[in-house]
């Protein structure tokens, strides 16, 4: 009988030796795209993305293989001034996860530069001293010569090992950025199996999808007071999965915007969403949204062991 152990994965590629890995943490101001490049650089969907800040409550990882380098890219909120008891927890599991990785990755946004946020993660990341890389976002829409004053400016307060200029949206550049990772982290074996994209719990995975959806649809309407929930997962004998997720709320007023005209809203989210969890389940999906109100669940410790977050006791 042997013993099993909690070990890295060994396999693949990973068993054959000379194998690297290691933990990337992606820091930024919010709306900076890290959740777009996190996406690009695994290949497939792991994070959530929309126009509304803040929309990264948790550190996400997304899993990619690279030559012979596993290569863990933690997404992490997005960092900003705290109001509430939710965004100093947001804000703290946004740090924490930058002094748990091997690599830090610094995004900017090029067109915003070094403004508001951005010039505050610059100054807090003189405390952190893993090595770290600068990651310049969005540079197909900036001029070359003003890419180079915001390198210098960025490089003048800490200095990073490596200058990237990307497009998270197009790919542009991410192939440069795969490169020197995959050379630079430690040498190890993998941490997890080949074909595992994501450590995020699929009844996780599938709350954000549904969370993606709210505040696509209803992103100027709906406030942040919105949380999603995965109740039943249910693996049917005819191959298709039956889904209850609720949209927790805090007030009515916003419980009548989610459900919208006639219903017309979480109609829409619950097909957007559906559509979605099929392609990636690769089955027949039965998804049923409900909305329920629960005032003050941003004061609950319940809900955010359930985001993966820490609750601030202050």
């Amino acid at each position: 009988m042997t013993e099993e152990t909690n070990t890295p994965a060994e396999t693949g590629a990973a068993a054959e030796g000379a194998t690297r890995s290691g933990f990337v943490a992606l820091i930024g101001a919010t709306n900076a795209g890290k959740s777009t490049l996190v996406n690009r650089l695994v290949g497939a969907k792991v994070s959530i993305v929309s126009h509304k800040v803040q929309t990264t409550r948790a550190i996400v990882r997304g899993i990619a293989i690279h030559n012979n380098a596993q290569i863990v890219f933690m997404d992490t909120p997005g960092i900003f001034k705290p109001r509430r008891r939710l965004d100093r927890a947001m804000v703290t599991t946004a740090w924490g996860g930058a002094k748990d990785a091997d690599f830090i990755m610094f995004l900017i946004d090029s067109e915003r530069g070094l403004k508001g946020d951005a010039e505050t993660i610059l100054e807090g990341l003189k405390e952190v001293h893993q090595p770290k890389i600068l990651v310049l976002n969005k540079v197909d829409r900036v001029k070359p010569e003003d890419l180079l004053k915001l390198t210098a400016a960025v490089n003048e307060v800490v200095k990073f090992e490596r200058t990237f200029m990307i497009s998270a949206l197009n790919g542009s550049g991410c192939e440069d950025v795969m490169d020197y990772l995959a050379a630079a982290l430690p040498e190890g074996p993998w941490y997890y199996p080949e074909d595992q994209i994501s450590d995020l719990p699929m009844r996780q995975l599938a709350a954000e999808i549904t969370r993606e959806k709210l505040f696509l649809r209803l992103h100027q309407e709906l406030p942040y007071s919105s949380h999603v929930e995965t109740e039943k997962w249910e693996e049917r004998k005819d191959g298709s999965v039956r889904i209850e997720q609720v949209i927790y709320v805090e007030r009515d007023s916003q419980k009548k915007i989610a459900l919208g005209k006639n219903g017309d809203a979480i109609k829409a989210i619950s097909t957007a969403s559906r559509k979605e969890l099929s392609e990636i389940l690769e089955q027949p999906v039965h998804l049923f949204l409900f909305v329920k109100v629960r005032e003050n669940w941003g004061d609950d410790p319940a809900r955010f062991r359930e985001m993966g977050l820490d609750f601030p006791t202050s």
